[in-house]
């Protein structure tokens, strides 16, 4: 006999069917509707009077400053994966001299706060290095920084996959290089997804950084905006929005891959 559906399954979603995917949006909606009571309320609390018509017209400066952290956004992210990878491998490297020099890398960049790496990095080492452009640095810093947590990221998902199956691809006479190819890189894909969305996320947001640089991205034209408007509300919120409009993407990207490269173990 078959099961009578309990009014609970209106809000379970059962993946590979077109209920699960209006369960879904339901949910949605009704999530995005008390958000927006939470902050309807809130806002009809607050005794401040919105002038939008002043932001409007530095609507060029922050659309600039937007396209701005998504370059260097962009490019930061394929760098520092490239840089993640190799520093993973280095790791676990059996040259002593590669493997020492990655794991220093690794807690440095970890141990000290970003916004130090900016200053140092910028005034002390690309001045010696004669590197005067200031967005090609800030490419560099971000990227630096994110490849010690990336390299991390990546090690873990490497160190995962068991021995076993180390041993058997070596017993069929499989070289280390196809072992990483065929055997345990399949299966780290899709265990470093997740945290690999949210590192790239905060990658986004932490280019907010280099504004100390006079690099004018999206932070640094809301408050350009701001200081010119005492409108901080109405400088900040279209700041928020735009990062949500960056990030968001990248975590349904990630979760459409980590579905598409599902691996069973």
């Amino acid at each position: 006999m078959k099961k009578p559906k309990q009014v609970t399954d209106l809000f379970i979603a059962t993946p590979g069917t077109s209920i699960a995917r209006h369960i879904r949006l339901i949910n949605v909606l009704i999530l995005a509707g008390l958000l927006a009571l939470l902050f309807g309320f809130g806002f009809s609390r607050l005794s401040y009077e919105f002038r939008w018509e002043a932001i409007w017209r530095y609507r060029n400066s922050m659309f600039n400053g937007f396209l701005m952290t998504i370059s260097i956004s962009l490019a930061a992210l394929v760098t520092s994966v490239l840089l993640g990878i190799f520093f993973a491998l280095a790791r676990r490297s059996r040259i002593i001299l590669l493997n020492y020099f990655s794991h220093v890398y690794i807690e440095i960049i970890r141990g000290t706060p970003l916004l130090v790496q900016i200053l140092i990095f910028y005034y002390v080492i690309a001045n010696a290095a004669g590197l005067n452009n200031r967005y090609v640095a800030g490419v560099v810093i971000m990227s630096i920084f994110a490849s010690a947590y990336i390299a991390e990221i990546i090690r873990a998902g490497i160190e995962s996959v068991g021995t076993t199956q180390r041993e058997t691809a070596r017993s069929i006479g499989l070289t280390k290089r196809q072992t990483y190819r065929h055997i345990i890189f399949p299966q780290v894909i899709t265990g470093v997804l997740p945290p690999l969305a949210g590192q790239f996320a905060s990658l986004i947001k932490d280019s907010s950084l280099l504004s100390i640089i006079a690099i004018k991205e999206f932070t640094m034209a809301a408050r350009e905006v701001n200081a010119n408007t005492f409108s901080t509300l109405e400088s900040y919120i279209p700041l928020a929005i735009g990062y949500l409009m960056l990030t968001v993407p990248i975590s349904y990207l990630m979760k459409r891959l980590e579905r598409r490269f599902y691996y069973e173990t």
